[in-house]
């Protein structure tokens, strides 16, 4: 049977990258975004599909979770690679730019791994994987926004593991540096 993958939070980078790798090993993948126009080219290059959603929204991502329903009778993998920054020095960072980027972030991050975990359980078998970076284990100046919604994955990520595993879920974050938004 032919395994496949969604990845949230599809972009040029980080994920392209895994999006490539994993039709080169013969997956069905599926491709989320805010802005799934700009995912056309990987997608043809993929064989992938592409779906909007904001990873923040709950309605959004449960709407998302509905159509990988219907085309992956299961799901094997799922990339969380949503994020966003709210930059500058922490006195002047914009609250409401902050607020955004933690959902997006951290929330986002929690409401796609959710939805992925209540579809492999019943499998007992699947892999989520969420994107952190070198801000995840250590803030930066002038990215105090960026490094909590960082370290909240991480968090993350280390409480589905221990809960998880025991059931055939294999969760990992992991730090890799990419290009910025």
């Amino acid at each position: 049977m032919t395994k496949t993958a969604l990845i949230v939070g599809a972009g040029s980078g980080i994920s392209a990258s895994f999006a490539r790798l994993l039709a080169k090993d013969g997956y069905r993948v599926a491709l989320a975004s805010r802005d799934a126009a700009k995912l056309t080219r990987l997608a043809a290059e993929t064989k992938a599909t592409t779906h909007t959603c904001d990873a923040a929204d709950p309605v959004s991502v449960d709407q998302l979770f509905a159509h990988i329903d219907r085309q992956f009778s299961k799901l094997d993998v799922c990339l969380f690679n949503a994020s966003a920054r709210a930059p500058g020095p922490i006195t002047d960072v914009d609250r409401e730019q902050a607020r955004s980027a933690l959902l997006i972030s951290a929330y986002g991050g929690f409401l796609v791994a959710q939805a992925a975990a209540q579809r492999m359980l019943p499998q007992g078998v699947g892999t989520i994987l969420l994107t952190g970076a070198s801000a995840s284990v250590k803030g930066y100046p002038q990215s105090a926004v960026f490094a909590m919604g960082k370290f909240a994955l991480r968090g993350l990520a280390q409480s589905m593991a221990r809960e998880l595993a025991p059931k055939g879920i294999h969760v990992a974050h992991f730090v890799i540096d990419g290009h910025g938004a």
